[in-house]
Formats: C-alpha cells, sequence, structure tokens
C-alpha cells in the first residue's frame, strides 16, 4: 500500500442549478494528478470544527499537503481587514492552523502551497501584507492571466536550503496571489524570492521536511517535470518519515 497523503479542502456552495445554496468539498484536481504521479495516495480532508477529528486526520496520514484558496483573516495575524482583503474562510482557517500542527507535532512532512504557505506562516506567529500594493517595492506581476502551467516570473533560492538542493540558485514559477508574507515565522527561513524582494518560499529550520511556496506548483507539474519534482522531493521525505514510525 502506498503512502497516504492528505491534500487541506475546502468548500464551495452551489449558485445555481437545482441546489443551490448547496455546499460540496473539494480540492482542485492538479493536486490530486500530482500526489499521484509523485508516488502518494491523495485522500481530500474535509474543513472540521471538533479538535479531536482534526487531530485524527492528522493522525491517519503520512504527510500534508496544505493547499490554496481564499484570503487568511487578518484577525489571525492581529490586524483588521482592509478593502483590499478578499472574503476570508475562518472555519477552514483554524481547521487548517489545527491540523498543521498536529501533522508537524507528529514529525511528517508538509508541503503548503499559495494560501497553505500564508497559513503556514501566520499558524506559527508570522504576518501577511493584505494586498501586493501595500508592499512599495514590488514591480513584478504576482497575479498573472496566462496559461496556469507557464511559468510568468523567476525566484531566486537561498543556497542551503530544500529548494536550492533541488533547483540550484533560480528557478521559474507561475504567480497567482495578491497577498504575501510580511514578517516570517520565528523557526522558519526565508528560502526563495522574487527579484522584487518579494518572499516566494519558507522553510522550517531543522531536519523535518515542512517546505511552503507561494506558487502553485501542482498546476505546473505536467508541463515542467521540475515542479513534479518538487512533490516527489516531498514524497522521499513522506517515506523516510513513514519508516522511522515503522521502525520505533
Amino acid at each position: 500500500m502506498g503512502f497516504l497523503i492528505g491534500i487541506s479542502g475546502s468548500i464551495i456552495v452551489d449558485q445555481g442549478g437545482r441546489f443551490p445554496g448547496y455546499k460540496r468539498a473539494y480540492v482542485n484536481n492538479d493536486y490530486i494528478e500530482s500526489t499521484a504521479l509523485s508516488g502518494g495516495v491523495p485522500f481530500i480532508l474535509p474543513v472540521l470544527e471538533d479538535e479531536e477529528m482534526i487531530k485524527a486526520q492528522a493522525e491517519s496520514i503520512d504527510g500534508l499537503i496544505l493547499s490554496g484558496g481564499q484570503d487568511v483573516n487578518p484577525l489571525l495575524y492581529g490586524e483588521e481587514p482592509t478593502t483590499k482583503t478578499g472574503s476570508p474562510f475562518l472555519a477552514r482557517d483554524q481547521s487548517e492552523q489545527l491540523l498543521l500542527k498536529h501533522v508537524i507535532d507528529q514529525g511528517k512532512p508538509v508541503l503548503a502551497i499559495c494560501r497553505g504557505l500564508q497559513i503556514l506562516n501566520v499558524a506559527y506567529g508570522g504576518t501577511l501584507y493584505q494586498d501586493m500594493s501595500d508592499i512599495k517595492e514590488a514591480f513584478i506581476k504576482h497575479d498573472q492571466y496566462n496559461n496556469t502551467s507557464d511559468p510568468s516570473h523567476s525566484i531566486m533560492i537561498k543556497d542551503g536550503t530544500r529548494l536550492h538542493d533541488l533547483y540550484g540558485n533560480q528557478a521559474l514559477i507561475n504567480s497567482f496571489h495578491h497577498q504575501a508574507i510580511k514578517d516570517v515565522a520565528p523557526g522558519f527561513e526565508v528560502s526563495a524570492w522574487a527579484k522584487d524582494g518579494v518572499i516566494e518560499a519558507i522553510e522550517k529550520q531543522g531536519d523535518q521536511f515542512v517546505v511552503g511556496v507561494q506558487w502553485h506548483p501542482e498546476m505546473m507539474a505536467k508541463k515542467h517535470i521540475s515542479m513534479l519534482n518538487l512533490f516527489k522531493l516531498f514524497m522521499e521525505h513522506v517515506q523516510q518519515s513513514a519508516g522511522k514510525k515503522v521502525s520505533m
């Protein structure tokens, strides 16, 4: 049997059709395909409120992918929402923060993507820019409108990081975000920046694989093997982590 990879889900509400107002748990299919292509068994984790159930979610999986989605509620990092912030989903924020902390406390690998990166940072004490227009130095377009599988700008990668081991000094990424990390959470380091200084990736210090990226590698993985390789690296650490657990 393969390794079970939990992918954090969201809720979508039908706006029309036969069941207007009907709520559905979902994740975008690119996450599922990228997980399967890298050797994992994808498993959707719905938004929950009960902490014991969330803890059980964490215990049942071998690794966690935090998916993209809505803006993180600014109240979680000590700010009032400005007119530039979208519509947060507080229940999802709270569910994912608990899930994330249980997974990390259990020593399991985490790959956090786009919003997932932001939740990771906020959960451990970091803050966000509520809109890219709040960053005076930002001159790169960070919300692209071209093909989702195509790169839109480059990033610079810090030597000695997991991303540097994978990509070297630079990589080309896609970009779909209007918020960004402001203050990095204690215990984490920045591993990649855009050329305008916007933070594009962070990694947890120490041996545990906890990597957050601001771009969407799952959208690029079929067309660009380098992005599938990020999922494969994650899976290597999942296998190592699960092996340690079995041998204990």
